[in-house]
């Protein structure tokens, strides 16, 4: 079992930066797979950026060069790093988490579906 509890969204400027923090508690995975996941409105969820325990790491195609997730010393805390941000980086944004390895498809990491966040909103004004 785990609780995941997302922090940082708001409002930020086309071009800036925003960063958002995921704290997991409860939960003691020796192996796991970790991420973000944003859900645009009137869209469906997708992966933002995935991290397994391994430290590999999978990006959206946007993503790719913007944004950066990382985990704090202990591993109990994620961090998603947005820079260069676009009005198309808007949506509500969740953490997500299992136990055990990422899926992989090819050499990308799937998202985790089975632990959720309340997800933290990101609004990127024009």
């Amino acid at each position: 079992q785990g609780q995941l509890v997302e922090s940082w969204g708001g409002l930020v400027p086309t071009g800036g930066v925003s960063r958002l923090s995921c704290t997991i508690s409860g939960a003691t995975w020796r192996n796991y797979c970790m991420g973000l996941v944003r859900q645009p409105p009137g869209k469906e969820r997708g992966g933002v950026a995935i991290i397994d325990c391994n430290g590999r790491t999978t990006y959206t195609d946007s993503g790719e060069g913007r944004f950066n997730v990382s985990q704090g010393d202990n591993k109990n805390i994620l961090f998603l790093q947005m820079n260069r941000l676009k009005a198309e980086d808007t949506g509500m944004y969740y953490c997500a988490a299992d136990g055990g390895h990422c899926i992989r498809k090819g050499d990308r990491l799937l998202a985790p579906v089975n632990h959720w966040g309340q997800g933290t909103q990101v609004n990127v004004s024009s």
